[in-house]
């Protein structure tokens, strides 16, 4: 999301007693997609497994043939600037179908649910206010070759998960594991 690199430069400007910076990886995303939906097994396992030491960061790549996944997008930088970018984006994509019937009306139900301002997500729908956070994280994707959904970024390897999720949990961490000891 798009307050991620904002913490991250503050916190490169912390003491060397922090540590390492933290490996940063990228997941392009459409809030629509059943594939999303299924790597968040993988996504949690690696919260897990590195804590602090891997930034995860939502990357937008809303898809043409998922008519809510745009306003999805919108509805997850709006969940990030009220403080629940990530619990948010677990919810609305722990249940796809529902966005499928229930479009925008879900989204704010979602927000509704998890004690945001369902108002002013209805706002930012409307008035578009996140729009091109949305798209330049779409144009940046197609600019590195991102096709579909979820795609991983991860030092300089690009991940297709859009085709399976097999095998990509455990290359991801050996690419950590191998960023994290270069340090």
């Amino acid at each position: 999301m798009s307050d991620s690199s904002a913490s991250s430069s503050a916190s490169s400007s912390a003491s060397s007693t922090a540590g390492p910076a933290p490996v940063v990886l990228d997941v392009w995303c459409d809030l629509q997609c059943p594939d999303c939906r299924d790597a968040l097994t993988d996504l949690r396992a690696l919260r897990a497994t590195y804590g602090d030491r891997l930034e995860l960061r939502l990357r937008h790549f809303p898809l043409e043939k998922n008519k809510h996944a745009f306003a999805a997008a919108q509805a997850a930088e709006e969940a990030a600037e009220q403080g629940a970018g990530w619990p948010y984006v677990e919810a609305v994509l722990g249940r796809v179908e529902e966005l499928n019937r229930g479009g925008e009306a879900f989204l704010v139900e979602v927000a509704r649910e998890l004690g945001l301002d369902a108002e002013e997500f209805d706002t930012a729908l409307i008035d578009g206010r996140h729009i091109l956070i949305v798209d330049a994280d779409q144009a940046e994707g197609k600019a590195i070759g991102v096709t579909g959904t979820p795609t991983y970024v991860i030092g300089d390897e690009r991940l297709d998960g859009g085709k399976s999720q097999e095998g990509l949990r455990e290359r991801i961490e050996e690419i950590a594991a191998r960023l994290l000891a270069e340090g």
